[in-house]
């Protein structure tokens, strides 16, 4: 729950016209559902985001908060989130020194592979069309067409809620695995991140992330929102095959329904709700645990009471 008495402390660190009470989360999550955020924030800088955390931390955490960057990965309760919501969208600075690019961690991934492809640059190709922020990308070690964030990071700079610090983190230190950093495990906060590439032909680049966001096209819903990929792919398996195979293809619930292009998505058709959404996943879930003995793991974020 917000402590309503940080208001005034709020107020001094983030100009009035960017702290927005009763905000509909629906605006802010691919999914296009979810209730209000009783406090929601955009940060527009690194120094605003470390000021904002330190004032949170030195309070104890009394307050309930979540960072969020495009909002791709999260399902948002439609009853709300009692908490603050500190949206980094508005941190994007990005800069490029020789084959490094450096961006802050709320500039999104198509726009650091823009850039990487702008400047000739090799390696970033299979983010170009992951809708998410860098921020939300290193903490899921997000990933497509066999590159993932792990291959390209440098060091990622992240604020210690613990210690009330900033330190900056190598890439062995991320501890990077499938959809899993060290981000998710410690109380850290992504601020920014170095990337290194290397040198490429600007035509090549360009024509692997064209072919890549083709099959995006041809096999994924992106007509419908959604948040990418439901499930995180079971070891040996892949998640889509195995809904399939259970006859889940086009299941709804209410509007929320697996896709009839690609299981492995669950989409909003357009009044779904994320209790609809949330009570899809858990069915699916069910369906597939007691077809194969395999339990599927969402990808997706859970925000507030389901």
């Amino acid at each position: 729950m917000w402590d309503k008495t940080l208001d005034g402390k709020l107020y001094k660190l983030i100009p009035e016209e960017r702290v927005l009470r009763d905000e509909p989360m629906y605006n802010h999550t691919t999914f296009k559902t979810g209730g209000k955020a009783i406090r929601y924030v955009k940060v527009n800088a690194i120094n605003e985001l470390v000021a904002l955390l330190t004032l949170l931390s030195d309070n104890n955490s009394s307050s309930d908060y979540t960072v969020i960057g495009n909002g791709s990965n999260i399902l948002v309760s439609d009853a709300g989130y009692y908490g603050l919501v500190i949206d980094t969208t508005g941190m994007t600075e990005i800069n490029v020194d020789g084959d490094v690019i450096s961006a802050d961690a709320g500039v999104m991934l198509g726009k650091i592979a823009a850039t990487a492809l702008n400047n000739s640059l090799a390696g970033l190709e299979f983010a170009s069309g992951i809708p998410g922020s860098l921020g939300g990308a290193l903490c899921m070690n997000a990933g497509a067409y066999g590159g993932e964030m792990k291959d390209v990071i440098e060091s990622v700079a992240v604020y210690d809620c613990g210690k009330s610090e900033v330190i900056t983190l190598t890439n062995e230190a991320m501890d990077f695995g499938y959809r899993h950093s060290v981000v998710k495990d410690k109380p850290y906060i992504v601020l920014s991140a170095t990337i290194r590439l290397h040198a490429g032909k600007h035509d090549d680049i360009e024509a692997l992330m064209k072919d890549y966001n083709g099959r995006r096209r041809d096999k994924q819903p992106l007509e419908y929102p959604s948040a990418g990929s439901t499930f995180k792919r079971p070891e040996g398996f892949y998640a889509g095959a195995l809904i399939e195979e259970s006859g889940l293809k086009g299941y709804s619930v209410g509007d929320a329904a697996v896709s009839e292009k690609h299981a492995g998505f669950v989409i909003n058709k357009g009044k779904a709700t994320s209790t609809d959404i949330h009570r899809l996943i858990s069915e699916v879930r069910e369906k597939v645990y007691a077809d194969t003995g395999v339990r599927l793991e969402p990808e997706v974020v859970f925000l507030g009471e389901f």
